[in-house]
């Protein structure tokens, strides 16, 4: 007779066992519960639209969405000024800046002592009254602002004026240059790619060279389109050497076949934006790929930028991104969505994207 037998022939032991049993066995509601923090990359994570809404932090502020009084309470407290927070319920790209930026405990204290933080839904119905007056509703509001990806996150300083903003989902250390670059006044006097460059040195002159990709085109790169249309749009892969979001980005979406064939059906190129590459520009300034990056006021790698076949952007990819964002986009440019629906927010909530894309 083994050792379950046994149990069974014992009424304590049998109690004994199913305590055991329950106790290492998972809740039947574990599968439909948020990834904990510890299990979230804030690189590398499935960004498909999530089963139960992104829940805002209890210290995010209670406001009627009128961002003239907001400001004011702000300012009256001694704060920079106001984040206004735009962002969806089933964004995963939202809840990692829930779930991983605002549990990192100096970004909480570092954000409450300098910024109130207003949260917008750019599904919502709520009234909003702007900086200047106007009135709108959170998702006309949203699309005014050009919030296409979410989150997306706006600084302004205590005279209402525009400081900063990111669109899309950013890592904590660069989440915390942000902050500072606001709190401490640096937008007053320099780029936050200047800052950045200049607190951590982002353009090396190590050696190493760029992850390569077979739909990538070689140089030189004459991507002048302002003179003769091309026949399909362009897509121009800014990277650096030892990058490990770059690193992210290739070794997974980058391997997915669907999205790879997609690249294939545009014109792709890769630049190293440190370097001195020669480059021809879509608009046809003779410039290198380092003086375009900074034209461009581009920080964050990898960047995307998208061109249409007359070399005006169509849209940029500037934070991380993973496999259901990027494929959503791949699709807008190659179906030619760009065309009917300038805005890529207005062409997803159309119906060519599910929300959370």
């Amino acid at each position: 007779m083994d050792g379950l037998d046994s149990a069974n022939e014992s009424p304590v032991m049998g109690a004994l066992l199913l305590l055991l049993l329950l106790c290492l066995s998972p809740p039947v509601s574990a599968p439909l519960l948020a990834a904990p923090e510890e299990s979230l990359d804030p690189l590398d994570f499935d960004d498909r639209p999530l089963s139960q809404e992104v829940r805002h932090p209890a210290w995010f502020k209670l406001s009627f969405l009128d961002l003239r009084e907001d400001l004011r309470e702000s300012v009256q407290a001694g704060k920079r000024g106001l984040i206004v927070y735009f962002g969806q319920k089933f964004c995963p790209y939202c809840r990692n800046l829930m779930e991983i930026n605002f549990r990192q405990e100096d970004i909480v204290a570092y954000t409450r002592a300098h910024f109130d933080v207003v949260a917008i839904d750019i599904h919502g119905s709520g009234t909003v009254t702007d900086l200047a007056g106007r009135e709108w509703d959170e998702g006309a509001f949203a699309e005014a602002q050009k919030a296409n990806f979410t989150p997306t996150l706006v600084w302004y300083d205590s005279s209402g004026g525009e400081a900063l903003r990111l669109r899309g989902y950013y890592p904590p250390y660069q989440f915390r240059a942000a902050l500072e670059y606001v709190a401490d006044g640096h937008y007053l006097v320099e780029s936050f790619a200047d800052y950045l460059e200049r607190g951590a040195g982002v353009f090396s002159s190590d050696p190493d060279l760029l992850t390569e990709e077979p739909f990538f085109s070689s140089g030189p790169y004459m991507l002048d389109r302002s003179r003769r249309p091309a026949q399909t749009p362009l897509v121009v892969f800014f990277e650096q050497p030892r990058c490990h979001p770059c690193d992210v980005l290739h070794a997974g979406p980058l391997q997915d076949p669907a999205i790879t064939a997609r690249l294939r059906e545009l014109e792709a190129v890769q630049l190293d934006r440190s370097a001195e590459t020669p480059v021809i520009t879509p608009a046809g300034e003779r410039l290198t790929a380092r003086e375009w990056s900074r034209r461009l006021g581009l920080f964050y790698t990898p960047t995307l930028l998208f061109f249409d076949e007359q070399g005006a952007e169509i849209l940029r990819v500037d934070s991380v991104v993973q496999f259901y964002r990027l494929g959503n986009v791949l699709e807008y440019i190659t179906s030619g969505a760009y065309r009917d629906f300038p805005d890529y927010r207005r062409w997803r909530d159309s119906g060519g994207d599910r929300p959370g894309g």
